[in-house]
């Protein structure tokens, strides 16, 4: 058998960053040999994630990043065991580099198809930085969603301060207000709409609340001319409240203004949002 010296055991650490005692046992193993060793190292992610695949992962981040004329923006959501390793320095730079390789690269319909790709200046995949990651920090960490937002106008976005909602806002006309969208971000991560417009419900739902509105109003005896005015009164709250259409929901900022009346101010027309929640 090979002799495993300290100073390969230690060579193995500062390679790996991997505990000393997985490093010894991984190069006794490969007979000594530092790349077999590696490549012992690399296959223990498989035993991390098996023994822990049962286990929550209610915490993580979400993280969202731009083009420079906010015309493109990506969103991903990384989800771990615990609230510490959520925090720590390995994690959120491993986020950091999904998204931006998601912004930059050539894009991804899955995160798994993300995963596979190699970053720019890196010699080593998402997946072979993941591995190194998990084998470091002995927790189960999943890539669980992506979403690209391009072509939809104007992009942005807002993280509450613990990193567990994100939003994407995108809005179309000639002079984008991008704190005007960062607001209504904001106003969709606290209300979370169900659509952004009245083309996005499904019509046969629609027209069936505006039948019923219609007879309850016939009903109640009010005058032919005016029945029409009366269900589009009520079909604009039921909008907002009911189908929770983000343009018809009184602005957070300013609520004696809807959504689309805020937005109209400045030229814009609500084109799609996404809001997630960690694990939702």
């Amino acid at each position: 058998m090979a002799e495993i010296t300290a100073a390969a055991v230690k060579a193995l650490r500062d390679l790996t960053d991997l505990p000393m005692m997985d490093c010894k046992k991984a190069l006794v193993e490969a007979e000594g040999d530092q790349d077999k060793a590696v490549a012992i190292l690399r296959e223990q992610v498989g035993k991390v994630m098996l023994k822990r695949a049962d286990n929550t992962t209610s915490e993580g981040r979400i993280v969202v990043k731009f083009n420079d004329d906010h015309t493109k923006a990506v969103m991903i959501e990384m989800q771990c065991e615990s609230e510490p390793v959520s925090r720590s320095e390995d994690f959120l730079g491993f986020v950091d580099l999904c998204a931006e390789q998601l912004l930059n690269g050539p894009g991804a319909s899955s995160p798994e198809e993300l995963m596979e790709q190699t970053p720019a200046g890196k010699d080593a995949s998402l997946k072979e930085i993941y591995e190194e990651m998990v084998n470091k920090i002995r927790e189960k960490i999943v890539l669980s969603r992506i979403a690209i937002i391009e072509d939809k106008g104007t992009v942005n976005g807002y993280i509450h301060h613990d990193g567990k909602t994100g939003v994407l806002f995108a809005a179309t006309g000639d002079d984008a207000d991008l704190e005007l969208l960062r607001d209504v971000g904001m106003h969709i991560a606290a209300l979370s709409p169900a659509a952004t417009n009245i083309e996005d419900l499904d019509e046969a739902i629609v027209q069936a609340e505006r039948e019923r509105l219609t007879e309850e109003a016939k009903a109640s005896g009010k005058p032919e001319n005016i029945v029409d005015k009366i269900v589009d009164g009520q079909m604009k709250k039921w909008y907002a409240e009911d189908a929770k259409v983000l343009a018809f929901q009184p602005f957070a900022k300013d609520d004696s203004k809807s959504v689309k009346q805020a937005l109209a101010e400045k030229g814009l027309i609500a084109s799609t949002f996404e809001r997630w929640v960690i694990g939702g």
